[in-house]
Order: C-alpha cells, then structure tokens, then sequence
C-alpha cells in the first residue's frame, strides 16, 4: 500500500469509496463540496493505493479559530473501503496527513470522532487545548490537535461546506 496526494482522476473512486464506507452520501456529498470551497487544500487529501486500487481517504480543510481568524484544519472525513476496513489503512491516512501538516507549519488540527479511536493520534478534548466546538454538545467527541508551539485558542469554525450537515 502507497500514501499519496489524491489525483483529480480519482475523485469519482473517492467518492464511491465514502458512499460504501458509510451509511449516508453525507461525506461523499461534503467531499465534493470541500473541493470547490475556498478552504480545500490539495496537498491535504490524500488516498491509500493498492496497485491501481483506492482503498482509503483522509482529507483536511481550512478552518479558523475565532476571535482573531487563526487558520487551523478541519479533518475528514476519513474513509476506508469495507473490504480493507480493520487493516490499519485508516491510521495510517490520519499519521500521514498529520505529518504533511505538521511540515506544512499548520499549528492546530480538529476533528469530531470517537475519542478512544483518535487519541493514539495525539488528540484530545479540545477544550484541553482552549479550542471550543462550533457546537458545545459535541463535547468530548470534538477534538484538538497542537501541531505546533502556540497553537490558537478560541471558537473553532469549519469549512463552509460543514454548515450545510
């Protein structure tokens, strides 16, 4: 399996990935969306390759933190085709992109997830690191990253597209 920057001529395998990893085409539909949003970062999208096969996505957009407009990412969503599910190909997506965000000199990451899986990543309750939820019932299940010394601290706001969910 490769790690690599997701090529325009794999969108449509992407986006038929989400749609089978999922039990909605809410990410599949969100995934096209960040595309055309001013927050997409296409060095932030990566896929898992088998051969000539997509089996996994990892994508992070622009996000701010409120008051001052820091810029900071908003990951997933993270796909893994149900095939290849269990295999670690998702944990190696998340490590993968972190690392390219961290080289990056992004500061700060988020994400909203279960807690137990993305806590071998590093994150953690956001408000641990002063980064509060778009919505506060999200609780625990929203979580912060500090990619860098002086990450910002605020209200976290996603791309544009995420508040059409």
């Amino acid at each position: 399996m490769a790690v690599r920057r997701e090529r325009p001529a794999e969108h449509a395998a992407v986006e038929a990935l989400h749609r089978a990893a999922f039990p909605t085409a809410v990410e599949a539909r969100l995934l096209a969306e960040l595309r055309e949003d001013v927050g997409f970062l296409p060095h932030l999208s990566l896929v898992a390759v088998e051969g000539a096969d997509v089996v996994g996505h990892v994508i992070a957009t622009r996000g701010w933190v409120e008051p001052l407009g820091a810029a900071a990412l908003g990951l997933g969503p993270v796909g893994v085709r149900p095939d290849r599910q269990g295999r670690g190909i998702g944990t190696v997506l998340v490590h993968a992109l972190l690392a390219v965000a961290e080289a990056a000199g992004e500061r700060l990451a988020v994400l909203l997830g279960d807690p137990t899986y993305y806590r071998r990543f590093g994150f953690l309750p956001s408000t641990e690191l002063g980064v509060e939820p778009p919505d506060p019932g999200w609780g625990a299940h929203f979580q912060a990253r500090a990619l860098a010394d002086g990450a910002p601290r605020g209200t976290f706001r996603y791309a544009a597209p995420f508040d059409d969910l």
